[in-house]
């Protein structure tokens, strides 16, 4: 099984892989000014060589759980170009300092999940005790199993970050600070504090598995939107259910996206509320950022349920053992979205001129 997951996984990046260097190569068939700016700069001129290639979708460091990155970063890497060419800032910067880093975040995170995992699992989830318990203890023993599953996914991107740092490819240019310092980001996959105190669901996709969700978002999300229309739900709702079977064919990974995406929708209502409220009510102002974070943990370890079991009977019996309060409560705030409507923010007269 384990060799199963193993292969799995890295079959899910070699997909990523392919779908952007075959789209980066048509892209770079097309006139520029037809391009996004993610297109321009990651289209591909010329087709690269078969070792090329290959080099790419077998990186070492990446091919079995990430991060995903672009052809054209991987070719500058290899032929030190572009920001690896050498400049009159010396060497190349040492990459041990943030390896170390990496390696000591992924122990912490799997020291903490063994000491988790043995008192809340997915076992725990079916046992007979969990249908004996009220719905307070149910929803947090849901709570804190989605709490716990994470950490295996933070030790997992960490070991791969620090892979990816030491071989210098995780480099992604020079701080403006004075003296400017390197920046290890392109190997990062997850922000945990970032996650973890999210005061919007909305800002999840920017911490959360970072390089998949840009993938999404420059391949998928951006590509639906019509030139001159802004976003809207199905777009939200199509690079979920994207990345849905991407992970798999499995109902619960299918369930988990779908309230993704309400989730997120739910979110922007509290934010457009929140924006409305003027300057000199603070307290309301606060109280409307604590809901949307109270909203979001909630929202998110309800939902991480099936992530977990993956099977339709058991993610429907666990959500309706907490009487589907994480799939009502962002529908209830998508309607009252809809219904109640806030003036926009309005600007002073100097930022308009601006």
């Amino acid at each position: 099984m384990d060799h199963f997951l193993l292969l799995l996984g890295a079959l899910m990046v070699l997909t990523l892989k392919v779908i952007s260097c075959a789209m980066s190569y048509n892209d770079g068939l097309l006139e520029e000014e037809e391009l996004r700016e993610a297109q321009k700069k990651n289209r591909l001129i010329e087709l690269p060589s078969f070792t090329e290639y290959v080099g790419y979708c077998l990186c070492c460091g990446s091919h079995f759980a990430g991060p995903v990155f672009e052809m054209k970063d991987y070719l500058e890497w290899t032929e030190r170009k572009g920001i690896w060419a050498p400049t009159e800032k010396g060497p190349a910067p040492s990459p041990f300092g943030a390896t170390i880093q990496a390696l000591l975040q992924a122990t912490v995170c799997m020291a903490l999940y063994l000491y988790l995992i043995p008192h809340f699992n997915i076992s725990g989830l079916n046992s007979p005790a969990y249908q004996e318990w009220g719905f307070w203890k149910r929803l947090s023993y849901q709570f804190m199993s989605g709490f716990t599953a994470r950490w295996k996914y933070y030790f997992i991107w960490s070991i791969s970050e620090a892979a990816v740092i030491i071989s210098g490819l995780g480099f992604s240019g020079w701080t403006d600070t004075s003296p400017s310092k390197p920046k290890w980001d392109r190997a990062k996959n997850v922000d945990i504090l970032g996650v973890e105190f999210a005061k919007s669901s909305v800002q999840l996709p920017l911490v959360w598995n970072i390089q998949v969700s840009t993938w999404l978002r420059h391949y998928v999300y951006d590509r639906l939107v019509q030139k001159g229309k802004k976003p809207g739900f199905f777009q939200l709702l199509a690079t979920q259910t994207t990345s849905a079977v991407w992970h798999g064919l499995y109902p619960g990974y299918i369930i988990f996206f779908v309230q993704s995406a309400l989730m997120i929708a739910g979110s922007r209502v509290l934010y457009r509320w929140q924006q409305a409220i003027p300057s000199n009510m603070d307290v309301v102002k606060n109280l409307l950022v604590f809901i949307s974070f109270a909203y979001t943990v909630l929202v998110l370890n309800y939902s991480a349920v099936g992530f977990m079991v993956l099977t339709l009977q058991e993610t429907l019996a666990l959500y309706g053992s907490v009487y589907y309060i994480g799939t009502i409560a962002p529908i209830v705030l998508i309607l009252l979205g809809n219904m109640i409507k806030p003036a926009k923010p309005s600007r002073s007269k100097a930022r308009k001129e601006q």
